[in-house]
């Protein structure tokens, strides 16, 4: 697996920096909840609103649910569904996306358990709504439809603990990418995006996580130049036995 996620980026990075793309920043604020309520079942629920770099306009927000069933302490699968609103700079409005998705998660403790590794695999099914003006109104005219596999990797590394033993600091660095299934509407070509993080965390008392980092997100389109963000990512991750 660290193989062909090493290939992955190596591949992606060598198809996107042979070509040209415009660059521009953001800023992410990130909020995702697990609930747990039985020995193997827990809720899932999140929220992101993703800012220009100025928190003027929020350029997307999306607001995702799911229901996580634990197979063991290092594999579970999910299912849920996720609401996404994005806005068009071209039109000055909101379009929607209902998405349906299934996943599953492998994780493994080394290193005495202070470090961490994550593989996820996520398939998607996306509703995205189309707009256009029609006589000075925008409208909208059709719903595309696309499938969507996302891969992610992600790593924490230890750094210290705090006097109290109940915080530590960690480093993080992961990445995910988005492949396109079959013929659509919304993206022609195979590779959609890739997010690439590095960052710091704070674990207190191992329930509530507080992250920042760099986010360099690579947009891919196919009918105008790629697109790659440089973003300031800001999240809260909570474990919570209900």
């Amino acid at each position: 697996m660290k193989r062909l996620f090493l290939l992955i980026n190596l591949l992606f990075f060598s198809i996107s920096f042979s070509q040209e793309f415009k660059q521009d920043q953001r800023v992410w604020l990130a909020y995702t909840g697990f609930f747990k309520i039985a020995n193997h079942w827990s809720y899932q629920a999140e929220a992101q609103f993703r800012m220009d770099n100025q928190l003027q306009q929020n350029q997307q927000n999306l607001f995702r649910v799911g229901t996580l069933y634990s197979i063991s302490t290092s594999k579970n699968i999910a299912v849920g569904y996720a609401l996404v609103n994005t806005f068009s700079n071209s039109l000055e409005e909101y379009f929607k996306e209902n998405r349906l998705w299934e996943q599953l998660q492998y994780s493994k403790k080394w290193h005495n358990d202070e470090n961490l590794f994550l593989h996820r695999i996520r398939l998607e099914q996306r509703w995205v709504e189309k707009k256009v003006p029609v006589n000075n109104e925008i409208k909208s005219i059709a719903t595309n439809y696309q499938n969507r596999l996302r891969y992610f990797n992600r790593n924490l590394f230890h750094i210290c603990n705090f006097v109290s033993e109940n915080a530590s600091l960690y480093a993080i660095i992961q990445d995910e990418v988005f492949f396109i299934l079959g013929d659509n509407n919304i993206n022609t070509k195979l590779i959609d995006q890739n997010r690439f993080l590095v960052g710091l965390g704070l674990n207190f008392k191992s329930n509530t996580r507080f992250e920042l980092g760099y986010l360099n997100i690579y947009v891919t389109s196919p009918y105008s130049t790629d697109t790659m963000y440089h973003t300031i990512s800001i999240s809260v991750i909570q474990n919570l036995a209900l």
